[in-house]
């Protein structure tokens, strides 16, 4: 395995590459990005959505923004697990089965009228996240030379983005004008599509055969795993401090009307887009100053969005900024989690979203909690801010403990 100290050292995502066409592998690519499309739009509608969520269910908005909480502990439980058990199966029938027990899923959410019931369910529809993600990670890099690796897993992970250019604001409008239940069931019916897509265009590869259960989780003996999940979730909380409010912020706190959440997502998914094709290049650059550029470039915006948060329309500029430098540190933080697992790549890519939504549900519960105390609607920018400026410091610790490390060899 390469350094984790080196920041100019080749991504080592897989160990097995079978290559493909160009063209083979756009529409491959199209159709595992297409389920990111579906992971996306549910995962972030419900944070346009939580005013009526709240009310349809009968609860405030801080105890609404725990549903955001209690899909991202899914994913955190779901990845590892659902990583370790699937690492031996074959890629695409693994992809198909994790896509429609996702869609599935997303129709019981639709259904649910009980708060405690529907927390639940989005739990459990948090599971197969991060190992659709893993899993659709390495089977694209596995299709592509090594040193376009980090660019392969930037347009896998472009459905999010996209979701948040197209799904997510369809999605709330759809949300706002037929209910909130709309959504879920928008999000099923894509996940459908999926899977005719997968089984459609997607080449058939082996899992690792000489993958066990036992293997994958001895990655986890490994401390520059844990300093990649301990820097992912915190520093990447700061977004979620931002995104799991904005409705709220925008028509509280910016003074405009319920129809410009819509324009807000969109404008954040725009980032987002660009932000990921800009992370691409950069992890291929270097993983350790992308994250380092992200941290400082996270913090800077989320604190820029808290100047210009009450000046309505405004704000959008720091939106805009803070998805761009969320998104180099997202696929930074992926990267360096596939690293850092080493023999388990399977494992490792998985927890690369379990970690980022580690980050999720940080930054919507400390954000929800200092509305809650108080503090006011902008309160959640500020605790992002923290979140960023931390994850930098355990970055920096990382770093440290690996050059012990090679000097004590």
């Amino acid at each position: 395995m390469t350094s984790l100290a080196e920041p100019d050292a080749p991504i080592a995502v897989g160990t097995a590459v079978h290559p493909v066409s160009r063209l083979r592998f756009a529409v491959a690519v199209t159709a595992l990005a297409t389920g990111g499309f579906a992971i996306g739009t549910t995962e972030f509608v419900t944070m346009g959505l939580l005013p009526q969520i709240a009310d349809g269910v009968g609860v405030t908005i801080p105890q609404a923004g725990h549903l955001i909480s209690a899909y991202a502990l899914g994913v955190v439980v779901g990845a590892p697990l659902l990583a370790a058990l699937g690492a031996k199966l074959p890629r695409r029938g693994l992809l198909v089965g994790l896509i429609a027990a996702f869609g599935l899923l997303n129709l019981l959410s639709a259904a649910m009228s009980h708060y405690g019931l529907l927390a639940f369910v989005r739990f459990l529809d948090g599971l197969p996240h991060g190992a659709y993600f893993g899993v659709a990670a390495l089977t694209a890099a596995g299709m592509v030379a090594p040193e376009r690796r980090g660019r392969a897993l930037a347009l896998v992970m472009m459905g999010i983005p996209v979701a948040n250019v197209l799904g997510v604001p369809a999605a709330t409008l759809l949300g706002q004008q037929l209910g909130w239940r709309a959504a879920f069931v928008a999000v099923g019916v894509i996940s459908a599509v999926t899977v005719v897509l997968i089984l459609a265009f997607v080449p058939s590869m082996p899992g690792d055969r000489t993958a066990s259960t036992r293997r994958e989780l001895t990655a986890l003996r490994h401390p520059q795993l844990w300093y990649a999940v301990g820097a992912s979730g915190i520093g990447f909380g700061g977004l979620f401090a931002l995104v799991s409010y904005i409705a709220p912020i925008t028509t509280d706190v910016g003074g405009l009307s319920e129809s410009t959440v819509a324009v807000f997502l969109l404008v954040i998914g725009l980032g987002m887009v660009v932000g990921n094709i800009v992370a691409g290049r950069m992890v291929d650059w270097s993983v350790q100053h992308s994250l380092q550029i992200g941290s400082v470039g996270l913090a800077a915006a989320l604190l820029a969005y808290w100047v210009l948060a009450p000046y309505g329309w405004w704000a959008l500029v720091a939106g805009f900024a803070t998805t761009v430098v969320g998104s180099v540190l997202a696929l930074g933080f992926q990267v360096r989690l596939i690293d850092a697992a080493e023999h388990a790549q399977t494992l490792g890519a998985a927890l690369s979203h379990a970690s980022l939504n580690i980050g999720n549900s940080l930054g919507a519960f400390l954000g929800g909690t200092v509305i809650a105390a108080g503090w006011g609607l902008r309160a959640p920018l500020l605790v992002g801010v923290g979140l960023a400026l931390a994850g930098l410091v355990v970055l920096a610790l990382a770093r440290r403990a690996e050059r012990s490390a090679r000097q004590g060899e």
